[in-house]
């Protein structure tokens, strides 16, 4: 099956756990940073409750939380539809939502994307207040602060999937295929990002087609970076966590599995 028809509901949890941590490339070995003065507990069951409240549409069950991956993939997967059908619910938005996160947070999923102003998880997902931590930086590229969100979300809020989504037509990663083409120094910190995302670059292909094929070895590599971290891979072995890879296409809205 073409990665690109996979449905983003389905998921492998097999185990990928290293034997130890796997530096990241350009520098980044201070990867520590994931698991320091962050509890490896899970929070308490009663401080993740099994449902959303639905006080903006009473009389209607409550909206079930998805506490495994599968189900969080499917919630994703639905929200998605919704979005493409232009058939939004705009869910946990209301007053009484509002208030009811003043003490606490529970997101079911947690999205690693592109700035890309496109391309907002919540809106994509067609989810709410509360339902989705969302990290973001250009190209999906790792840094501590990256990481340590990633661990947060994980370790300390107990969330079940960490989605990696990139994106059709990524500026970040054109600019990093362009300046590979062309040996030209970006500006400022721009050729940081140039140089994280610049060993994913598929050379196999030319022009436009180089760099969709980027695209998506990207969102491979950052999966498979986010995998080989320990305190990740320990949640992935009990099958407490899914890290999963996927695109979102501008001209379709469509998010699907990359594998």
């Amino acid at each position: 099956m073409n990665s690109e028809d996979t449905p983003l509901r389905s998921v492998r949890l097999a185990p990928t756990a290293p034997a130890r941590r796997t530096l990241l490339r350009a520098g980044l070995t201070g990867a520590t940073a994931l698991g320091a003065g962050v509890a490896l507990a899970a929070p308490p069951a009663s401080a993740a409750p099994a449902a959303r409240p639905r006080p903006d549409a009473p009389g209607k069950p409550a909206r079930p939380r998805p506490t495994t991956p599968e189900e969080a993939l499917r919630e994703l997967a639905a929200g998605n539809r919704r979005w493409r059908a232009y058939r939004e619910q705009h869910p946990d938005e209301s007053p009484d939502t509002r208030r009811s996160l003043t003490t606490g947070q529970h997101p079911f999923a947690l999205v690693l994307g592109c700035v890309d102003s496109r391309v907002p998880p919540e809106l994509v997902f067609d989810q709410g207040l509360g339902d989705l931590l969302t990290v973001r930086s250009a190209g999906e590229v790792l840094d501590e602060a990256v990481l340590g969100s990633v661990a947060y979300g994980v370790l300390e809020l107990a969330i079940p999937l960490v989605l990696v989504l990139g994106h059709q037509s990524c500026g970040a990663v054109r600019a990093a295929v362009e300046a590979d083409v062309s040996g030209e120094q970006l500006p400022a910190h721009i050729q940081y990002l140039a140089e994280q995302i610049r060993p994913a670059i598929d050379r196999t292909k030319e022009g436009d087609a180089r760099v969709d094929a980027t695209v998506d070895a990207n969102i491979r590599a950052v999966r498979t970076r986010l995998a080989a971290e320990p305190d990740l891979a320990a949640q992935v072995t009990a099958g407490k966590l899914a890290i999963v890879g996927a695109r979102y296409e501008l001209t379709t809205q469509h998010v699907h599995r990359i594998g």
